[in-house]
């Protein structure tokens, strides 16, 4: 009956008339954008409205995120360990993606698929199995006990190497995926030309693939950037407190101090932080090609 009435109004006003299938499509197109409406740019606007009017209106918020000293210590601590992270993941995700794309077909497969394995575990699971791993009695320092290499127990967590590295396991695949599919695009020829001219085979790397690979290189360095901002699960899990990072500081405002206002502000900035490296990325390079789909 609705699909009726929308054919008559639509005759009824002039409007192109639609047949059944035309509408089914519009309604399965319209139905996730409500959706999206509803459970995600509504609540982003809540959180930004009330950056703006909690506790009082104005730009109150915002000024405090510049003048409170914690907020710059968070704030200094998750750039810091950001950049850390960034740069190991993209470090053996560039070489991870070059042996990949030079490796037989067979071993492509095996390789991408180890990769995806990766990727698909859940950050909760790959940090409890850091911590399984990595406690002071846990697999790794018992071994280098038995073995007579230490004679007391490593901290490898509870602190900023434990962040780190559970950051760089759950980045590396986000570092891969994107390098794979710029140095699919690269000439296989080029390198080899290079060499038969006379170059090393570092300097055929360092002077042809690499510059071409830069691309890549760029568009995977901004993602995982944008990804580490937003740790929460891995420092709350592997840092104990130590390394308190941007998402955990918004937390504790939100559900400990009940300071709504600076918590949503941080939580806006972040995203306006997101929004322009995002904009940046794709002056750089095309996001449908950023996964190897154009």
């Amino acid at each position: 009956m609705s699909g009726i009435k929308i054919l008559s109004a639509s005759a009824s006003s002039g409007l192109p008339r639609m047949d059944k299938t035309q509408l089914i499509v519009w309604t399965m197109a319209l139905l996730p954008i409500v959706v999206l409406c509803v459970f995600y740019f509504y609540p982003l606007l809540r959180v930004l409205t009330i950056s703006f009017t909690e506790p009082t209106l104005g730009l109150e918020n915002y000024r405090d995120i510049f003048s409170s000293s914690a907020v710059r210590r968070v704030l200094k601590t998750t750039l810091w360990i950001c950049t850390i992270a960034s740069a190991v993941s993209l470090l053996f995700g560039y070489l991870l993606a070059y042996a990949i794309v030079h490796a037989s077909t067979r071993w492509q497969s095996w390789m991408l698929l180890a990769v995806l394995l990766s990727f698909w575990v859940s950050v909760l699971i790959r940090a409890f199995a850091w911590i399984a791993l990595l406690q002071t009695r846990g697999l790794v320092n018992e071994t280098l006990q038995f073995m007579g290499l230490i004679d007391e127990p490593i901290r490898f967590i509870r602190n900023t190497f434990g962040v780190i590295l559970g950051m760089v396991h759950y980045m590396i695949p986000y570092a891969v995926l994107p390098l794979m599919a710029n140095m699919r695009t690269i000439d296989t020829r080029y390198v080899p030309a290079a060499r038969g001219l006379g170059a090393s085979p570092f300097g055929a790397f360092w002077r042809v693939f690499l510059p071409l690979s830069l691309p890549g290189l760029i568009s995977a360095s901004i993602l995982v950037f944008i990804f580490s901002i937003g740790f929460y699960i891995t420092p709350a899990l592997l840092g104990g407190g130590r390394s308190t990072m941007l998402a955990e500081y918004i937390a504790l405002q939100v559900n400990e101090t009940l300071a709504w206002g600076q918590g949503t502000a941080l939580a806006s900035s972040m995203l306006f932080v997101v929004f322009a490296m995002l904009l940046a990325l794709g002056r750089i390079v095309k996001f449908r090609n950023m996964f190897g789909a154009g």
